[in-house]
């Protein structure tokens, strides 16, 4: 009969905590490096963003995407997107806002128009304006802004304040490296980029939230355990579960990344690189970082598990 494989060694015995300093002079190279990106390089901000021409079509069969993309690349228009839109027969097709004022992305829209003839139909033709492309980077702002104050609200009701503090700080070096990161390869950033920094911090919160459960529990269990001894026994008695779950998510987005054309590529790239970083904050910033947060031991209604041993650790650095 075959044995179950076991991808990460029962009881394993990393030493987190010891690795703190380096993991914390990382992260902050990290960070300064993501705010130099963007200071000094920008973001690669797609039509969502910038404005553009925005045009929907409906071919009398499925949508050859690949011609259309050709027929269009030629016309020296700039950037422009196309993608499937509801089913096979319906495009959308967005095109980088031209140089000049309105007479120029009318001139644009007719020399689209005219590439693709009569074959099609025409269902909606729209400019998005700078002031509207504004407005979208104001809101992607304040809805990441407000989910983060919204998950540090609730892990402060979950657990305690100083849980929250060490969750946001791990959750901002997620959200602000995936940024740097995008500003550093100059990918587009646009909205499902956005949608993909909020799911990295939904994700990577989720992955935090199950670690402290744990913390919490050995905080009245453990009453005189060392709290970064504490902190490792609880780290790599979840770190099974981490490992499985961020693994079998990365193959899923790996195969997006691959196979699911431009359209998906960057959303997908992002949420590869959250779920990297967002796995080891968790572990290396998110956690240890309680140690100076001043969380307290569970109250004296619980037991302590005297015969329970304190598990050896090769310490790196208190």
């Amino acid at each position: 009969m075959l044995k179950p494989v076991r991808f990460v060694p029962r009881k394993t015995k990393l030493p987190f905590s010891g690795l703190r300093k380096y993991a914390f002079a990382l992260s902050a190279l990290m960070v300064l490096g993501s705010f130099l990106s963007v200071g000094f390089i920008g973001l690669n901000f797609g039509i969502d963003f910038r404005g553009g021409i925005v045009i929907e079509i409906r071919t009398e069969g499925p949508a050859d995407i690949s011609q259309i993309r050709a027929d269009l690349g030629g016309l020296s228009l700039g950037e422009v997107s196309i993608q499937e839109f509801g089913d096979p027969q319906e495009v959308l097709i967005r095109v980088q806002r031209q140089e000049g004022a309105e007479r120029e992305q009318i001139a644009a829209i007719d020399t689209i128009k005219s590439q693709l003839g009569d074959s099609v139909e025409y269902r909606r033709t729209e400019f998005v304006g700078p002031t509207v492309g504004a407005e979208l980077i104001e809101a992607g702002i304040w809805a990441v802004v407000l989910a983060l104050l919204s998950i540090l609200v609730y892990v402060w009701f979950r657990f305690e304040w100083q849980f929250s503090v060490a969750a946001i700080a791990a959750l901002s070096h997620d959200v602000i490296t995936t940024i740097g990161l995008f500003a550093l390869i100059q990918h587009e950033f646009n909205l499902a980029t956005v949608a993909a920094v909020l799911t990295i911090a939904g994700y990577s919160i989720n992955d935090t939230v199950v670690i402290f459960d744990r913390v919490r529990e050995n905080l009245r269990r453990y009453k005189t355990m060392e709290l970064a001894d504490l902190l490792d026994v609880s780290s790599n008695e979840t770190l099974s579960r981490t490992v499985m779950t961020s693994g079998t998510t990365l193959l899923a987005l790996i195969a997006i990344y691959a196979f699911g054309g431009p359209v998906l590529a960057d959303f997908a790239l992002a949420l590869i690189w959250g779920i990297v970083v967002g796995t080891y904050s968790t572990l290396f910033v998110a956690v240890p970082l309680l140690l100076y947060t001043g969380v307290r031991r569970g109250g004296d209604e619980e037991q302590d598990e005297s015969g329970l041993q304190m598990p050896e650790y090769e310490r790196t650095d208190r």
